[in-house]
């Protein structure tokens, strides 16, 4: 089934012509990244190409996609715009809330009735504001979507950090926050810097043990965590066109990984061959009549160093598979010198757990791949030395691969089918052991690898491989051992070694389900009622952020210094905390309490400057709030990398904290903090995050002059009378400095509506 098919033929009846006013503007060839952005602007197309890297545009994106972590304050937020309906095609997808436990049908019965009154909420205000809502069980939210909504040259916004999972399907489709999510579900214009673009030329083949899992592993190690931000990944060259559909997807939806603002493939043979497996004909028929439209121009592949920023070129002939990790997706092993790591290292070498699947690996191929492999321990008569768990993508995906066989063979070999959701990916696993706190290791197929992002444990070692690699690494159950070279000896004493994985693209019976999950909303929302109770400790309906005072920020007391990496997973930790995600007051009881303290090295540990004593870091916020004390947060680099969540920015907000400084910022986080009305500040000299002692108090100057460019001046007060004064930056535009001013994007929605 196709869905939006009307609005998707009107994306494609307009591109020839908005390309080929680009052209004219731009002068020569045209990425395919150009192509979509620019036809995407809510204004007439420029005079002049936008500044990359620099200059802030208004795009229209065609669609909006929310997991029901996010959608919770999303649509709390959306509440208050004072719209009747969606502006654009919009769905809320049921992933998150899943704890694995115990097994797939057990653990689903579970979430339903422990969440019942947030899936309820959930349902019907997606019921009345024109929503598609796709319920618990359904599926991981981007396999959902590639599965479902995503086509070439499309563009589509998403509350979730791996929302460019559908540039597997050539969509440029970028993670935002909930407030972004919102300003486009109301129908005003959604603001991104105009991003920078790395080409990244695939050559060659994938064969044997080599997955497209191993190409963003390849790229992630060569990019680091930081240097996708701001840019735009493009894929190209006669190696993209031989990865399937889905494979594509999995190297988009871990280009997040890198900080990249989404990743991207041109539209070939095997997205049409995908379109059609997945019931979407007309949708490939359609983009067949303007392909040389979905690609970017053969000049631009001919000649890449010309066109992007940056070229990355990988012969996947020759790419071997490896492993990332642990702590940091970016620390890029092959698995011929893994082995050797773990030892240098003095990693855990025994291998806890595998898990497979996700959102970024459970496709037909994937779940194929793997099966292979455990068919193959099957016929040698052996079974993981590891715990292993099976997580598939969708419902649609689950009904096919237990239909075909698949799911039987990982349960012979000691697998555990979990349900269709994020589960351990995301911390929503009640994991099986007896010591929580016990150095450790396990591996897994998904995307994201922070230290306790699994599991809660900070001496869980978690790295990251394709689905195929890590079930061969169960049937072994130590981390030293290469499936490529390796023997495995069954309970007989025999060794053998195993053949490399074999996979299909699509079912050969095609695809089939019986319930896809789906609820398609009601015509006329304006009877369905939407109910909060006072009482909820899952759901709180939101208050305005206030206004700017119109003055410089005085006497801020410093709450935190963080240390080293802190990720949004630092800020605001999922796992148990994701079911206050509709309650803001109650889940910023977690604020920042996985942040490092710079002053003694410790998480959730701070000094109260006020008494003199340390508590946690939310008690101490809650103090200076209701002692009418501000307070101010200094990080480090990158600071909120990882997941999109816009409550690590919202929890700030809500505690009365009123500035970040840091010395560089992740892009999605950055932005939340704009959109609430919190000021996001950056050291001019990196080096002055020396100068913050523990019980500073700060001033920030300048701000009764806010203005684009143009320095601000913060000056701190050290305990021992002394002072120093130095330059921070911000990146804030006229329109972001309004937000600020006004208390919040959300502020300025509504009194539009009231004027």
């Amino acid at each position: 089934m196709a869905f939006d098919i009307d609005m998707i033929q009107s994306v494609y009846a307009g591109m020839s012509q908005k390309i080929a006013a680009i052209r004219k503007m731009k002068g020569g060839p045209l990425t395919l990244t150009e192509k979509i952005l620019y036809s995407h602007l809510t204004e007439a197309t420029p005079d002049t190409p936008f500044e990359r890297g620099n200059s802030y545009v208004d795009f229209q994106p065609d669609r909006v996609t929310m997991q029901d972590a996010t959608a919770q304050m999303a649509l709390l937020q959306f509440m208050q715009a004072g719209r009747p309906k969606v502006a654009v095609p919009t769905t809320v997808h049921c992933d998150h809330l899943i704890q694995a436990k115990v097994g797939a049908q057990t653990d689903l019965n579970t979430a339903i009735d422990k969440n019942k009154e947030v899936y309820d909420f959930l349902s019907s205000v997606s019921n009345k504001y024109g929503i598609g809502f796709w319920k618990p069980g359904a599926g991981i939210i981007h396999q959902v979507v590639i599965e479902n909504y995503a086509f070439p040259g499309g563009m589509m916004i998403g509350t979730d950090s791996h929302t460019p999972n559908a540039g597997g399907l050539g969509m440029i489709a970028i993670g935002v926050g909930g407030a972004d999510a919102c300003d486009v579900m109301a129908g005003l214009p959604w603001e991104l810097k105009f991003p920078k673009l790395i080409g990244v030329k695939l050559t060659g083949k994938l064969s044997g043990w080599a997955s497209a899992k191993d190409v963003i592993l390849k790229v992630a190690g060569v990019l680091t965590v930081k240097g996708g931000t701001d840019n735009i990944l493009e894929y190209f060259g006669p190696g993209a066109e031989s990865i399937s559909c889905t494979g594509k997807g999995t190297i988009c939806n871990m280009g997040a990984e890198i900080g990249a603002t989404t990743s991207l493939f041109g539209y070939d043979q095997k997205m049409s061959v995908y379109l059609r497996g997945t019931s979407r004909a007309v949708v490939a028929d359609a983009a067949d009549k303007i392909a040389q439209h979905l690609r970017g121009d053969k000049e631009v592949y001919e000649n890449p160093e010309k066109y992007f920023d940056q070229v990355v070129e990988i012969n996947l002939s020759e790419l071997e598979p490896h492993i990332n990790g642990p702590y940091t997706p970016d620390l890029a092993w092959p698995v011929s010198k893994f082995a050797q790591a773990v030892r240098d290292n003095g990693w855990p070498e025994k291998l806890e757990v595998g898990l497979i699947g996700s959102c970024t690996n459970s496709s037909y191929e994937d779940i194929t791949r793997a099966a292979s492999i455990a068919q193959q321990a099957v016929d040698a008569g052996i079974k993981t030395q590891s715990e292993f768990t099976v997580t598939p993508g969708s419902e649609q995906v689950r009904f096919t691969v237990e239909r075909d066989g698949y799911l039987k063979i990982f349960e012979k070999i000691g697998g555990m089918v979990l349900a269709n959701a994020c589960g351990p990916c995301i911390g929503q696993w009640a994991r099986h052991t007896d010591d929580p706190d016990k150095k450790n290791s396990i591996l897994t197929s998904y995307n994201r690898n922070f230290a306790k992002r699994n599991d809660g444990n900070p001496k869980t070692h978690a790295f990251v491989a394709s689905p195929e690699i890590v079930t061969a690494m169960a049937l072994a159950g130590h981390l030293s051992f290469n499936p490529l070279a390796d023997s495995l000896t069954n309970s007989r004493g025999e060794k053998f070694r195993l053949k490399e994985p074999m996979g299909i693209e699509m079912p050969v019976k095609g695809f089939d389900v019986k319930d896809r999950g789906f609820q398609e909303p009601a015509r006329d929302g304006n009877q369905v009622k939407v109910i909060v109770s006072p009482d909820s400790d899952r759901l709180q309906l939101l208050q305005p952020f206030p206004a700017w005072e119109g003055t410089d920020l005085h006497d801020l007391k410093l709450l935190i210094k963080a240390k080293g990496k802190c990720t949004t997973d630092h800020i605001s930790m999922a796992g148990p905390w994701l079911k206050y995600r509709g309650h803001l007051d109650n889940i910023s009881n977690n604020m920042l309490i996985g942040a490092v303290n710079a002053f003694n090295d410790k998480t959730d540990t701070v000094k109260n400057q006020l008494t003199g004593t340390y508590d946690s870091v939310p008690k101490v916020q809650r103090a200076y709030k209701a002692a009418s004390v501000g307070s101010i947060v200094v990080g480090d680099e990158n600071y909120g990398e990882g997941s999109s969540r816009e409550h690590a920015a919202m929890e700030p907000r809500h505690l009365g904290v009123r500035a970040i400084l840091v010395k560089s910022f992740a892009r999605i986080h950055e932005t939340n903090l704009k959109k609430q009305g919190m000021l996001a500040v950056t050291f001019a000299d990196k080096s002055d995050y020396d100068k913050i002692r523990e019980d500073d108090t700060i001033d920030i100057n300048g701000l009764t002059s806010f203005t684009p460019g143009k320095d601000l001046t913060v000056h701190v007060h050290h305990s021992d009378g002394s002072s120093e004064e130095f330059q921070v930056k911000h990146t804030y535009n006229k329109h972001q400095i309004e937000w600020f001013k006004a208390g919040g994007a959300l502020n300025i929605i509504r009194s539009s509506v009231n004027a």
